[in-house]
């Protein structure tokens, strides 16, 4: 009998192409933190010690803040979506886990690294103008933000804490409303989407009820042309895929930061 053939070994070429991407499963944790606990987090004391071009370095010298800012970001899908869609906007994820903001502040930096912009373009490049801060927004928000700077705020799917005690670490309270109401400009747009029945109506409740903000409809979204960002919020995130998988229902709810008239 004739000797069998060795099996051929695998060609160079044949190897699967090493990424510069992170993988999820390095940065393992905990699906939601405790906001009321110490963090040891480090934070700007004021809006005006914060060094945006730290971040944004492709943008230093332009003056330019963010404008648009993701609440508990998790791994960062709607800031990766949304950051080719407006190259002159900063965005910032606000992401108070250790691991996943870490997960998200390399992915940044390697998507900045595998990507150009298109030959003869202006921009500065895909993914300049998207960066992370580990931080307890229910705690430090104004610390990052000036008053009336931002457009839009995303809170997408938020831990509903479920246990009636728990509800006071809701992402969405009358006292966080103030908060979110200084530092969005009139105008700008607070979108929020849950799987969670009750969580939607705590949130579009405690919304409604706030005088800065008034209901604006998905429909009414879209016909300004912000139907791409409400795509994002729908179908970016990694809660939203999952919900989707699951056949899930979600619940979206946005409003509009109102203007106060000068007396």
């Amino acid at each position: 009998m004739p000797p069998k053939r060795k099996r051929d070994a695998k060609k160079p070429g044949a190897e699967k192409p090493k990424t510069l991407l992170p993988q999820k499963r390095h940065y393992r944790q905990r699906a939601h933190a405790n906001p009321f606990s110490d963090h040891a987090l480090v934070y700007p004391a004021s809006p005006d010690v914060m060094d945006w071009e730290l971040h944004y370095p492709a943008f230093a010298g332009t003056g330019k803040t963010p404008e648009f800012a993701d609440v508990g970001c998790g791994f960062g899908g709607l800031l990766i979506a949304l950051a080719p869609m407006f190259p002159d906007k900063l965005m910032l994820g606000m992401e108070i886990r250790v691991q996943v903001s870490q997960y998200v502040q390399d992915r940044i930096t390697a998507l900045r690294a595998t990507s150009t912009a298109p030959e003869g373009s202006t921009d500065p490049g895909p993914y300049q103008n998207v960066s992370i801060v580990r931080a307890n927004s229910m705690k430090f928000m104004t610390n990052y933000f000036p008053k009336h700077s931002l457009t839009a705020l995303f809170f997408l799917f938020p831990d509903p804490h479920f246990k009636s005690r728990k509800h006071k670490a809701r992402i969405i309270s009358p006292t966080l409303l103030a908060e979110y109401a200084y530092v969005l400009r009139p105008g700008g747009i607070v979108y929020t989407i849950t799987d969670v029945r009750d969580l939607h109506d705590w949130m579009r409740t405690h919304l409604e009820e706030f005088p800065l903000f008034e209901p604006v409809t998905e429909e009414a979204l879209r016909a300004e042309g912000k139907g791409p960002i409400v795509d994002a919020v729908y179908t970016s995130t990694e809660e939203g895929k999952k919900v989707e998988r699951n056949a899930g229902e979600k619940w979206l709810a946005c409003f509009r930061r109102i203007e106060v008239p000068r007396v």
